[in-house]
């Protein structure tokens, strides 16, 4: 069964680790230095079993200012927080700070726990409770219950469990089972053991046995041992707190801030699209590129903020932002992030993640601002297939595939694939390659039709002796670049509606034939006839051009283009071409002499022609290129079918 986080939070030294030993029995800090000190400085874990039946993690989270990094990754697993403010101090800086931290992460259930109240006389007391219910107004806690404790004596605990049993008992404990994540906040070696790692688990199950994959990076490895509040279990589900036991992977490849998940079901990213809340407490505004500490998960990052619609950002503003990272990150959208200043570091925002792996945004010119505005505006709303749409748009000629379009929405399985559905029987969205099910939207396949039909009308214009063009010199001339089974599938389609026709790998708009001219009828018919009268012994290109001087060379050359393609004249290189028939009828003889004699060489194939060099070495190498003969030492022998 999923089970709910309990996350605290609060000002240092407000009794949050002692109230937690108070209502569960259990020490949350288990470090040496935290015990010297007095104080939490990583993350502490307890659970508690709620009268309903339903166990309960518990997250301690450190609440010095130093160790507010840490408190933000205790608070990322949070579903309900229990908010800790001591009797005898009331509202202090860490107090606002983790306040700011949980709201901007989205918690939006909790308590707040008035701690050491035996510490305090009822009057004092009763001040502390309106200043507090004061602070959380038009908030989240604005309603909240306040339960005075003291967690020396054990008063107001079991007021305290009574209340958790409440809130639990009134969730949705629906859980839509999808891949398994879990952020890593330890990992450490055991003897005997390996590699471990510890987390509180966000999403899906996994069980025995199974692989899960790092990410970033792609590591593997496999699933040896699972506990779950240090109880050996067969599976584990989101919202409890977990330690796996791994094997085929060292500690030194898995950080902290890492995410153990089903393979595949995650993509890294250095750039998130994301809807910002720069909070209201601060003095400054936030300038474009400002270098910020990004908090993702368990993660810490440095980053830079690109503000899409403005240069600066006033204190209580909301914005669409595209964070820059140093590093990549994981996540699915509607993951929460904090933002906290390079120097001096101090929270200063945070919100939600709209787009795992957007594009580069280009904020300049008033045509990319009104872009961005209308992509935000798809992305924080709620219309799934309006979000598939616009990243297969962004994600233009080069598609997508079926499988990272599921990562990339967060949506997974049979609710994908019937999201998918509409759009691909609609004609939404074109399946151009079936073996990976690489997705493209409808609009990028109708621009490229176009393209490719304004490209045609030009080069027919330009080429008019030519019937066509050769596949893969359309594809070199296309931009943006297209890839060939993308451009196959268009032309396919295009060749179907008769937009278009193929032969072989040439290309040309339906229905265009090539049309000559008079004078180019006749030169036509006088380049075949020199060729055909010259039989073997045909004069160089430059002398048949400067024949025809009155025409310029590119128009001659077409018309030999033209011969060259009906298979009149053939081309042995650059210099020299030659009338088909003749050498048709010499490839023939050039057989029949090897098959009776077993070779022939320079010498023996000058004697069959009477040929020079000039012409007997250049056709002796056409046939090799044509694969008629192939060359052995001096001599030819035919080429095995």
């Amino acid at each position: 069964m999923r089970e709910i986080v309990l996350g605290t939070a609060g000002h240092v030294d407000h009794g949050k680790t002692s109230f937690i030993k108070a209502l569960t029995g259990t020490d949350t800090d288990r470090l040496k230095e935290e015990k010297q000190r007095g104080i939490t400085i990583e993350l502490g874990f307890a659970h508690l079993d709620l009268p309903c039946g339903h166990r309960l993690g518990i997250v301690d989270v450190p609440g010095h200012e130093k160790f507010i990094r840490n408190m933000v990754a205790g608070a990322a697993g949070m579903d309900m927080v229990a908010f800790i403010i001591a009797a005898d101090e009331g509202i202090m800086p860490q107090t606002k700070e983790h306040f700011d931290i949980c709201r901007l992460l989205g918690v939006r259930n909790g308590i707040i726990i008035l701690t050491k109240k035996d510490m305090v006389e009822p009057d004092w007391l009763e001040m502390v409770e309106e200043e507090v219910r004061d602070f959380f107004v038009d908030s989240f806690l604005e309603d909240a219950p306040i339960i005075p404790v003291s967690s020396l004596t054990g008063e107001g605990i079991n007021d305290v469990v009574a209340l958790l049993d409440k809130n639990v008992r009134a969730l949705d404990f629906q859980e839509e089972f999808g891949p398994f994540r879990m952020a890593v906040d330890r990992v450490f070696s055991m003897k005997g053991f390996g590699t471990v790692i510890t987390g509180t688990s966000l999403s899906g199950r996994v069980s025995l046995g199974e692989e899960i994959m790092f990410y970033p990076g792609g590591l593997n490895a496999k699933i040896r041992g699972i506990q779950v509040h240090g109880q050996e279990v067969q599976l584990v589900e989101a919202g409890h707190r977990t330690a796996i036991n791994l094997q085929g992977i060292e500690k030194e490849q898995i950080n902290r801030g890492d995410v153990a998940a089903t393979p595949g079901s995650l993509a890294d990213s250095t750039l998130l699209d994301v809807k910002l809340h720069y909070l209201a407490s601060l003095k400054k505004e936030l300038k474009n590129r400002a270098q910020v500490r990004v908090h993702v998960g368990t993660r810490e990052i440095i980053g830079r903020v690109l503000l899409l619609d403005e240069d600066r950002l006033s204190p209580g503003s909301d914005a669409n932002v595209q964070l820059i990272l140093q590093e990549p990150v994981a996540v699915w959208p509607g993951d929460t992030f904090v933002i906290r200043s390079y120097s001096p570091i101090t929270t200063i925002g945070g919100g939600s993640i709209l787009n795992s792996a957007p594009r580069k945004r280009k904020r300049s010119g008033e045509k990319h601002r009104e872009y961005n505005q209308r992509a935000f505006a798809i992305m924080s709303g709620t219309d799934d297939v309006e979000r598939m749409l616009l990243f297969l748009d962004e994600s233009g000629r080069a598609g997508i595939t079926a499988d990272a379009l599921a990562v990339r929405l967060g949506i997974f399985g049979k609710k994908f694939k019937k999201l998918l559905q509409q759009p691909t029987s609609s004609g939404q969205i074109m399946v151009v390659e079936s073996e990976t099910q690489r997705l493209v939207s409808a609009p990028v396949f109708t621009q490229l039709k176009q393209q490719i039909i304004d490209f045609l009308k030009h080069y027919h214009q330009e080429n008019p002796l030519k019937s066509g063009l050769d596949k893969e010199e359309l594809r070199s001339q296309l931009q943006p670049p297209v890839d060939a089974k993308f451009l196959q599938y268009t032309l396919t389609s295009m060749t179907r509606k008769g937009d278009i026709e193929q032969t072989g790998a040439e290309i040309r708009l339906a229905g265009h034939t090539v049309t000559l001219q008079v004078d180019e009828q006749e030169m036509q018919q006088k380049i075949g006839s020199l060729y055909q009268k010259s039989g073997l012994t045909p004069p160089i290109l430059k002398d048949v051009l400067a024949t025809f001087d009155e025409f310029p060379p590119q128009q001659i050359m077409q018309v030999f283009a033209l011969l060259l393609e009906q298979k009149k004249l053939i081309k042995v290189n650059e210099a020299l071409f030659f009338s088909a028939d003749e050498v048709d009828k010499l490839g023939r003889e050039v057989a029949d002499f090897i098959r009776k004699e077993g070779e022939i060489d320079a010498p023996r194939f000058k004697q069959l022609t009477g040929l020079t060099r000039k012409f007997s070495i250049p056709l002796l190498e056409y046939f090799d290129k044509i694969k008629l003969t192939i060359r052995v030492g001096d001599k030819r022998v035919l080429r095995k079918s």
